[in-house]
């Protein structure tokens, strides 16, 4: 399917005369939506490629990586399990709408406690789950991996070339790092963390081969899954006015952060910004259940 960057028309970007546009991969495929599709794409070949018959990752009770690869896994032929964060979600996770849709499609979830899932990447933490469930080609937490950025170089295209800001969400790096490789040299590229704290700053030069680069920390909203009823509004009023719909996690945060540094005239005037719409919407569900059981404002499907 062709991606298409589309154009964002706001009163506030006439005014600062900025050009915006958001690539919408949240189109690539139904199920394995934007970022998810491309970090999965090179670790499925070498899965197959190795003889694996299971996946084996990790995530969190709305995670959208854990979705994406149960889908996939099902679409591929393969089996997949899952780890998830949360021993307290063994007898409700049929509740949860994102760990039912990983179940129907196949997925084996074996829930832990918090501090378990903290040993996630330990060799004998992993040995074990070999040991139960048999061998299997293990997808790091989120994804992220040389083959994820691999994937994820391939989402900017010669067109792109014409933007002089690039601007994504970050969760593990992989995507950015991916998008700082395939990006012009004229280019610069600006992340959005959905966590607190600069310590991304190190798992991005991991993969990433450039210095164009740099995190705009302060649109976190207090963390990882965090949000208040400002950013809510802000997602509903701009869906409203685009057509653009954005995930609470991820590009809601990014999309504000764009807009919040364009009021403050961050980007000199006549700056063009391509920012990558990275999926997620499958979250939406679930966050609207704990929006509910706060009585704050629910987000717009």
């Amino acid at each position: 399917m062709t991606i298409e960057n589309q154009p964002v028309q706001l009163p506030l970007l006439s005014q600062k005369n900025i050009i915006l546009h958001i690539k919408r991969e949240d189109f690539i495929h139904p199920f394995v939506s934007g970022n998810k599709f491309r970090k999965l794409k090179y670790n499925l070949i070498e899965a197959r490629k190795q003889g694996f018959e299971s996946l084996l990752t990790f995530g969190g009770a709305y995670s959208n990586h854990i979705a994406a690869t149960a889908y996939a896994a099902r679409e591929k032929g393969f089996k997949s399990i899952g780890v998830i964060r949360g021993e307290e979600l063994a007898d409700q996770w049929s509740q949860n709408p994102t760990l039912r849709f990983a179940k129907a499609q196949g997925m084996q979830l074996h829930f832990v406690s918090r501090e378990t899932y903290r040993t996630k990447t330990d060799a004998r933490f992993l040995d074990g789950l070999q040991t139960q469930y048999g061998p299997a080609f293990i997808l790091p937490e989120g994804g992220a991996n040389a083959l994820a950025v691999k994937g994820c170089e391939e989402i900017l295209k010669d067109v792109d070339a014409r933007f002089h800001v690039l601007c994504s969400c970050v969760g593990t790096g992989g995507t950015l790092a991916g998008i700082i490789n395939s990006s012009a040299p004229t280019q610069s590229v600006l992340g959005f963390p959905a966590l607190k704290g600069d310590f991304l700053k190190e798992d991005i030069r991991k993969f990433a081969q450039k210095g164009n680069w740099e995190l705009q920390t302060d649109y976190h909203f207090g963390g990882y899954a965090k949000v208040d009823e400002r950013l809510i509004r802000f997602i509903n009023d701009f869906r409203r006015k685009t057509g653009i719909p954005l995930d609470p996690i991820y590009t809601g945060k990014m999309v504000f952060g764009i807009l919040d540094l364009i009021k403050k005239d961050f980007f000199p005037p006549n700056t063009s910004i391509l920012a990558i719409h990275t999926g997620g919407l499958q979250g939406i569900a679930g966050m609207n259940q704990r929006l509910k059981r706060k009585h704050l404002p629910l987000l717009e499907l």
